[in-house]
């Protein structure tokens, strides 16, 4: 029988134990092990088996058990020692406090379709979730006044299993948010409620709160009463449902968490924030709700888009056009025909591809997040530079090295990644050593002896092999296999390589496949053998990633390999925990440069395990031989089959050739010691640089606090509504303005000569204080195209009338044949860059 619906019984604590309440509502404890063993202690057995959840624990642990704990003095003063260490935590001046800019940089609403936290909290796919979630504990540990806003799914994402023949099969349990870490948004003692347009109606959602520590996450929930059948389904999957469906996801994300931020911030008191980012483009509709409220306030479309930019922050995670969200121009105009006093042909050019080699007939998502998003990264060095070629159209007349894209690599937060044990060895008992950052003195990996960091990571393999084989045995039970090996499957003793991604073909889980045999031979090899974990989902549409994961599981299943080399389906933040500090190699083998970052690697790194991997992604900037190898990157081969051939050659040949006698050459204690040399690398000198403190830290320095300041400038002295003017007047008058002549000496320079430029310009109705005029060098290709620019700005010496002359020097840097060019571009204070308008009047030759 089927229940028709659910009722919540909620446990009644002695009030010695009260605050185990407040201890399991806050998420801190997801990465707070103290917190942990006290939760464990309540009922050692019970809290294996609901796993790491305080909530459901209180929920299931019987009264008698609670009234033992309560007379348990040890036990009690266990719990008040976790509610003080908690609320010192809570109210301590952390590294943002310390900066004194508080007043500037009040707060951040930081938006995301998904948020992985815990296992506890299921509403992530993947990595953009986990690092959202990695971004707001990061921001709670560093004291950064960040507000999470998020969706609440009501069946999440979905749980992996395999048939028989190795094919992915999907399941969506329904997931009820009382019994899980979450309270609701209440006014008054009633549930708060937001609207939003949608369609012909309104949709009508309340507001769920989980706790991140000093960081309230605010998740949206439209399976309400009020709303029609169709409604209530709009938060039901995390990525599911046609165009229709994600365009009311992204509508209620975009508008109406705008909305819940402003009840959450009235109802608590807390000022507006002062920055929006926008992670990913699936929120880029809060852009709109802030012009509205802007235009609501008496301003212009135009001013008021200049103020929604300063505050912006964009942050695209995509290499890829065809991972971009776009929808059909009418259905966008639908939607937002009549919100409020926004013309709906603007909006429509927000988002418009208005580009070559556009599409017309649809909307951008990302289009309109860099648009209404005065800064804006990828996330690493090189997606930056990938993100900048890939979306050059939107600044046509500019080098791509110019376009306004710059990058924050993204990090992971190391006390949820890193092994307990390990992570105690390296924490910090002081916070003022040089070598200490985010609380971890990593120095300290240098001062452990060999032997005891070696049977630490045995230890960690030990646990890999401990959670695989219950794993494995669940899922020979579902895909009704024999399981009889299942005992004998991988060991604590075997060099053990990791391999866990979506089922995205770019990243290329059958490429170790290219050559089945020699694989099968590697992991065979009776003296010095390898095994291999490997763990993803592919999206349920994405039959294409789910073949590539039958065929390796097929590969698994044969009994030549068997127990060698495991799929462990249902990938999640409970495996990983087990995955990354049991691996010794994290492999990675996307085409370059589809890897926008790839965070699973620096999760291994931390726990001492070497990246096997492709420069794409972090790995590009971040790959030194003493803590991993690169596959070489065959870009150069056209022929795709012949490229996945010769790096698949290049995988197999550093396995055999670096990788296996490294790892089994030992002293004469037994040890490892070239390898346990690269595993001190790897924690000591690599993870201090891939934490999500110090990702946290560039966003607040380089993107955060520009953007309050910006803000503040905006609403204190009129900024906007000049920019906005200014920008209006500069555009209808740009079609005047030209490069006359350029007077350059043409002679043969020496290196450090300085050469003489004067330069005459024509600007029609604007004026010298409109304009920058740019001498810009470079390399020049054989069609005499410039790259890698440098711009050198020119003075404006005299001339009247429309007609002015500037003047200036450049000396070379380098020798060899250099090419310029001379441009004038929009001048203005409120401009972040010279590129921000896309306007430039070249010279022509």
């Amino acid at each position: 029988m089927r229940a028709i619906r659910r009722l919540n019984v909620h446990p009644v604590l002695p009030a010695a134990l009260e605050p185990l309440k407040e201890l399991a509502l806050n998420l801190r404890w997801a990465w707070h092990r103290d917190t942990q063993l006290l939760f464990r202690a309540v009922d050692p057995e019970l809290w294996d088996e609901m796993g790491p959840d305080p909530t459901r624990l209180l929920g299931r642990v019987s009264p008698s058990r609670l009234a033992e704990l309560a007379e348990d003095t040890t036990f009690v003063r266990n719990v008040e020692r976790a509610a003080r260490d908690l609320e010192d935590y809570l109210s301590a001046d952390l590294w943002y406090q310390r900066q004194a800019r508080e007043e500037a940089l009040h707060g951040i609403g930081y938006f995301s379709a998904e948020f992985g936290i815990t296992e506890a909290l299921p509403q992530y796919s993947g990595g953009l979730g986990i690092l959202a979630g990695d971004h707001l504990k990061a921001a709670s540990d560093l004291g950064v006044p960040i507000i999470g806003v998020g969706l609440l799914y009501r069946e999440g994402y979905f749980r992996q299993s395999l048939n028989a023949s190795g094919w992915q099969q999907e399941r969506y349990p329904v997931l009820d948010p009382h019994d899980m870490p979450l309270r609701l948004l209440l006014e008054d003692g009633e549930p708060v409620q937001i609207t939003v347009p949608l369609g012909d109606g309104e949709l009508t959602a309340q507001v769920w709160i989980a706790q991140v520590g000093r960081v309230p996450l605010l998740m949206l929930d439209s399976n309400l009463a009020a709303n029609t059948p169709e409604q209530r389904h709009v938060t039901d999957r995390l990525y599911g449902g046609d165009a229709d469906h994600r365009l009311a996801q992204e509508v209620l994300l975009g508008v109406g968490g705008v909305r819940a931020l402003r009840a959450y911030c009235r109802i608590t008191g807390r000022p507006a924030p002062a920055v929006y980012h926008c992670n990913e483009g699936h929120a880029g509709f809060l852009g709109l709700e802030r012009i509205r409220e802007y235009m609501a306030e008496g301003l212009d479309w135009q001013t008021a888009v200049e103020h929604t930019r300063a505050g912006n922050v964009f942050t695209t995670h995509t290499p890829v056009p065809a991972g971009i969200d776009r929808f059909g121009r009418e259905k966008v105009a639908d939607q937002f025909g009549g919100f409020g006093d926004l013309p709906v042909d603007r909006v429509l050019a927000l988002g418009s591809e208005d580009y070559e080699g556009g599409d017309p007939g649809v909307f951008n998502m990302a289009v309109m997040g860099f648009r209404l998003g005065q800064r804006a990264n990828g996330v690493s060095k090189l997606h930056g530079v990938v993100s900048r070629e890939m979306f050059q159209g939107l600044w046509p007349a500019f080098d791509t090295s110019e376009v306004p894209i710059r990058s924050v690599t993204n990090g992971v937060h190391h006390r949820t990644w890193m092994h307990p044990e390990l992570l105690e060895l390296v924490e910090a008992r002081t916070g003022d050593a040089a070598s200490v950052t985010d609380g971890s003195d990593w120095s300290a990996i240098d001062r452990i002896d060999d032997n005891t960091l070696w049977s630490l990571k045995r230890q960690m393999r030990g646990e890999l092999v401990t959670d695989a084989r219950v794993r494995l045995a669940r899922s020979c039970r579902q895909r009704g296999i024999g399981g009889e090996w299942v005992s004998n499957a991988l060991s604590p003793h075997t060099l053990t390589l990791g391999f866990a991604r979506r089922g995205a073909s770019y990243k290329r889980l059958t490429l170790m496949l290219t050559d089945a045999d020699r694989l099968a031979r590697l992991l065979n090899d009776p003296d010095r053998p390898v095994q291999i974990v490997i763990a993803g989902k592919s999206h349920p549409a994405d039959d294409i990633g789910k073949s590539l994961i039958q065929q390796m599981v097929q590969f698994a299943d044969r009994p030549d390999v068997r127990g060698k080399i495991v799929f462990l389906p249902d990938y999640d933040i409970s495996l990983a925990r087990t995955l990354y500090p049991g691996c010794d190699v994290w492999m990675n083998n996307p085409l370059r440069p589809y890897e926008a970052c790839g965070t699973s690697g620096m999760k291994a790194a931390m726990n001492g395990a070497m990246n096997l991997s492709v420069r794409d992604g972090w790995w590009d900037e971040l790959y030194d031989r003493r803590w991993g190898w690169e596959i070489p990157s065959a870009e150069a081969t056209i022929d795709p089959q012949l490229r996945d051939r010769q790096e698949a050659e290049f995988l197999y040949e550093i396995i055999e050739s670096q990788i296996v006698p490294l790892f089994y050459e030992r002293d004469s204690q037994g040890l490892p010691t070239g390898w346990l040399r690269m595993m001190r690398d790897s924690i000591g000198r690599l993870a201090p640089q891939i934490t999500a403190g110090r990702m946290v830290r560039d966003y607040v320095q380089e993107l955060y606090l520009p953007a309050a300041d910006a803000s503040a400038d905006f609403d204190r002295d009129g900024l906007a509504a000049d920019l906005a003017q200014w920008k209006h007047r500069v555009r209808d008058a740009w079609s005047g303005v030209e490069v006359v002549s350029v007077d350059q000496d043409d002679r043969v320079a020496a290196l450090g000569d300085t050469l003489d430029f004067a330069v005459e310009v024509r600007l029609g109705s604007l004026s010298p204080g409109d304009v920058a005029v740019q001498v810009v060098t470079g390399e020049v290709d054989d069609h005499d195209v410039l790259h890698e620019v440098s711009t050198h700005v020119l003075s404006h010496a005299n001339g009247g009338d429309g007609t002015y002359r500037y003047e200036g020097q450049v000396t070379p840097a380098v020798a060899g044949t250099l090419g310029y060019t001379v441009r004038v571009i929009p001048h203005h204070r409120g401009l972040v860059s010279g590129a921000e308008m896309g306007l430039a009047a070249v010279a022509e030759g």
